[in-house]
């Protein structure tokens, strides 16, 4: 299984994949999304793994993680996060030398508490093209009533100090940027987060889309997200942020490459998941090897048993991406009775 593109932008790369009328993936994945842990040290309360267990508690074994990226060779880009805290892991930094000694774009996400000055050396000789901190908060108060610990700190503290020890040794990579998840109970900070982004030294300022099920859980509920039903006053404030953000130098913009205004309104009336591309161009694997359909899944639909494709650790990914499972996946995308984790994506986002 031979993924060859060269992304013009490996940051939106889901552009670059052109999807056919039809349940086959003509070409292989050019983005693979690698859960290397489920394991985390945070409770936040727009996470499903809070309030839920969705696997055992593992890291992804290095015998799987080369077993899957070994057989796509020239893959464009990896994502070495899923529902866990990727620097919990202690193969991270050799998985990203692994990545990167074949030409790859990786990065992943963080929460940014274990950023510590030892490592930062290590993280820049890995060659790792983005970093991303999810923070979520501009003052401390907020950060431990949505992450449910109380490290904000800290983050703000060594994400500071590794943006400058990046300037001193004149390092460009990782691009660090920071990310907030628009919840109309914090949507009047982002103001003060993109001004304490620029005090940090970030360049960069991120509105992570909310995802919550029907059910819903902790903060992940309807009433909490943005999606048509933002305010005069909160899109004064999101203008206000961009505003401040061009006198500082920090770039805003909204989760899935777009700008904030354009991320709050519908795209399709009839069929919100009708523009989605990830069957046909991403692969996302638990840190047990479970093939789900894309990283939103997880958020928006309960029980892995209803939407998993495959598994890694008994089959070749040729073998999942041309198998029944993910063609009739395919199928139901490309109809008017999409899967379950797809009938709201789009409507369910927020920012």
């Amino acid at each position: 299984m031979s993924a060859s593109v060269t992304l013009k932008d490996p940051r939106r790369y889901f552009e670059e994949v052109e999807r056919k009328n039809s349940d086959a993936a003509l070409s292989p994945p050019v983005c693979l999304y690698l859960e290397v842990t489920n394991r985390c040290n945070l409770l936040c309360e727009t996470c499903p793994r809070t309030f839920e267990e969705l696997e055992p508690p593992a890291d992804m074994s290095w015998e799987l993680f080369t077993r899957i990226v070994d057989q796509v060779p020239n893959i464009a880009r990896v994502v070495l996060h899923g529902v866990g805290e990727p620097m919990l892991v202690k193969d991270l930094p050799r998985m990203v030398r692994y990545l990167k000694d074949r030409g790859t774009y990786v990065l992943f996400n963080t929460n940014g508490t274990l950023l510590q000055p030892k490592k930062f050396q290590q993280i820049i000789d890995t060659g790792l093209d983005e970093m991303r901190v999810s923070l979520d908060a501009a003052d401390r108060e907020s950060y431990a009533k949505v992450r449910g610990k109380d490290f904000f700190n800290r983050i703000v503290r060594d994400v500071g100090k590794f943006i400058a020890y990046q300037k001193e040794v004149g390092a460009a990579n990782p691009r660090v940027s920071l990310w907030l998840t628009g919840l109309k109970e914090t949507v009047d900070q982002l103001p003060a987060f993109v001004r304490l982004a620029a005090k940090m030294g970030v360049k960069e300022v991120h509105l992570q889309r909310l995802v919550f099920d029907e059910a819903g859980y902790g903060m992940a509920r309807a009433e909490s997200s943005l999606f048509e039903s933002t305010q005069a006053e909160e899109l004064a404030t999101i203008a206000e942020a961009q505003a401040i953000g061009a006198e500082l130098g920090v770039t805003l913009d909204a989760s899935g490459a777009t700008e904030p205004g354009l991320s709050l309104k519908r795209q399709s009336d009839a069929q919100p998941w009708a523009t989605c591309r990830r069957p046909w161009s991403l692969m996302y694997f638990t840190a047990h090897g479970r093939a789900l359909p894309c990283c939103i899944a997880p958020f928006s639909v309960r029980g892995y048993s209803n939407y998993t494709l495959g598994d890694a650790t008994q089959r070749t990914l040729r073998e999942i991406w041309d198998s029944p499972a993910y063609r009739d996946f395919r199928s139901a995308l490309l109809s008017d009775a999409p899967p379950a984790p797809c009938q709201n994506c789009g409507l369910r986002w927020s920012l």
